[in-house]
């Protein structure tokens, strides 16, 4: 029996979801799903100096909601703050960290005030995802992730990128939901 490609088993579970569920889902995602709210006060990506949140981060035209301590319950996100998270919080600060991309947070990110740019960013953040787990051996998936995750440095590497996978699956299956509900309510009329 052939050993086990663990490296093709991570990504495999990532990937499959990815070509074969999420990336049609999102696909054509219009500029009115993605500033959509739902409800009154949800956390989103807005115009610079037009948010009503404790908090508003981003370097550029736009900032995404924030407050610390995040209030309980915490506020219903959007599309645009769900894909912002994702973007900026489960992946391209992943990224800066373990696959040498630049710097990024929430602080300092360019965030899209567009449903196409936002996706140009995802894409983007996920090919350098993917290939930088693609370039992850036995060894270093089996190394402890240390000072660049502090919540849990004595884990190895394959359980960051099964945690980053679970992320990406749970985030972006909201964004389809949040999707269907905008489609459904005639809030796309």
């Amino acid at each position: 029996m052939p050993a086990l490609d663990w490296n093709l088993t991570l990504r495999d579970q990532w990937e499959f979801h990815w070509e074969n569920q999420l990336r049609t889902r999102l696909a054509g995602l219009t500029d009115a799903e993605y500033s959509w709210s739902p409800t009154p006060d949800a956390w989103s990506v807005r115009p610079r100096g037009t948010s009503p949140a404790p908090v508003h981060a981003g370097a550029g035209d736009f900032t995404i909601d924030f407050a610390f301590p995040q209030p309980v319950p915490p506020p219903f996100t959007t599309i645009s703050w769900r894909l912002g998270h994702v973007i900026v919080g489960v992946l391209a600060m992943r990224n800066a960290a373990h696959f040498d991309a630049p710097p990024a947070s929430y602080e300092t990110w360019d965030y899209a005030g567009t449903a196409a740019g936002a996706l140009e960013q995802l894409e983007t953040q996920l090919e350098r995802w993917t290939e930088g787990v693609r370039g992850l051996d036995d060894t270093a998936l089996t190394t402890p992730v240390g000072e660049k995750e502090p919540a849990f440095p004595e884990r190895p590497m394959a359980d960051l990128v099964l945690h980053i996978q679970r992320e990406l699956i749970h985030h972006l299956s909201e964004v389809c939901l949040l999707r269907d509900l905008h489609h459904h309510t005639g809030a796309h009329r």
